[in-house]
């Protein structure tokens, strides 16, 4: 009987969750069903405004449309999932589903880290070229950029489902944690994974860092060359470029934390795990573009039009 155990295949991951405390449960279910709400409330108002508002028809705001697309894709990967599980009593999760929801996610993810890259250039040449900025950025270079960024996101993501689809899961099947993630399933694995976690972490981690030093060094560059430029459109390209680093820092301080590192448990890991996965998207919206005064003006003019629509179909 106990070898028969060792060699059947899991099925199903059983999914600890964020706490054990029903009172602390149900509390976290309240807090995070108003995170998630308002990440779709915020995002999806960006995305509608930025289609029908032709002022906003620009790259800046593509790609902002962009993220914001990709941040309800984010969060709706792991957040439904860890709001069921707070209601229930047992937490699982069955093994396609659990392999389905790490392509996407890292699919997803990939792709918003790569989309940073992309407008951290596009906030570069708007700076240091900006008469010529419209003919660089262009709609067929932008629908480019955004289509490579979803290439990238498909292949980082590609490479890590690969890796944990050649080991075998035979038990045991709990995950600490409220989502299914590379790091904690690989460490399920009935064989020695630590090839496996060697080359997982060497390509999140060259990935991650590489990346994230190199948006802090362009970000850098774009400050440095703005300060001593300080007209009226100069300062908010400085504001908004320092909010920017601050949502670039919160997305992958916590990712190097996570994936950069062997796959060991540490008590901070869920804490983590929280602030990329589920504060970022309802966020980005706020730092990103609801604080800028033509996409607000913008909001004001599409709420005005539906406003002026209700009233014409009352009558």
């Amino acid at each position: 009987m106990e070898q028969e155990n060792l060699t059947t295949p899991v099925t199903e991951f059983v999914l600890l969750g964020l706490t054990q405390s029903s009172e602390l449960q149900r509390f976290l279910f309240i807090v995070f069903s108003i995170v998630y709400l308002t990440t779709w409330l915020g995002n999806f108002t960006i995305i509608t405004t930025v289609i029908t508002d032709r002022q906003l028809h620009t790259p800046m705001y593509f790609l902002l449309a962009n993220l914001a697309f990709i941040d309800i894709s984010d969060s709706t990967v792991s957040v439904p999932k860890m709001l069921s599980g707070l209601l229930s009593q047992r937490k699982t999760i069955s093994f396609n589903e659990c392999i389905l929801q790490m392509f996407f996610f890292h699919f997803i993810a990939g792709a918003m880290v790569f989309l940073l890259v992309v407008m951290a250039a596009d906030r570069y040449v708007a700076i240091h070229k900006p008469l010529r900025y419209l003919t660089i950025m262009n709609r067929g270079v932008c629908m480019g950029l955004v289509a490579g960024t979803w290439l990238g996101g498909l292949a980082h993501s590609a490479i890590q489902i690969g890796m944990v689809l050649q080991l075998p899961f035979c038990g045991p099947n709990v995950l600490d944690n409220f989502y299914c993630d590379v790091p904690q399933v690989v460490k399920l694995a009935c064989t020695d994974t630590r090839l496996s976690e060697l080359l997982i972490v060497s390509h999140n981690g060259v990935i991650v860092i590489i990346i994230f030093i190199l948006l802090l060094i362009s970000y850098t560059i774009i400050l440095v060359k703005i300060r001593t430029h300080l007209t009226e459109g100069k300062r908010k390209a400085l504001s908004t470029c320092a909010t920017q680093i601050m949502v670039v820092c919160l997305i992958f301080v916590p990712c190097i934390f996570i994936y950069a590192r062997p796959f060991q448990k540490f008590p901070m890991d869920k804490v983590v795990s929280v602030l990329y996965t589920v504060i970022p998207p309802m966020l980005n919206p706020m730092i990103y573009t609801l604080r800028n005064a033509e996409m607000k003006k913008a909001i004001r003019r599409l709420m005005s039009r539906m406003l002026f629509l209700g009233r014409k179909i009352k009558t």
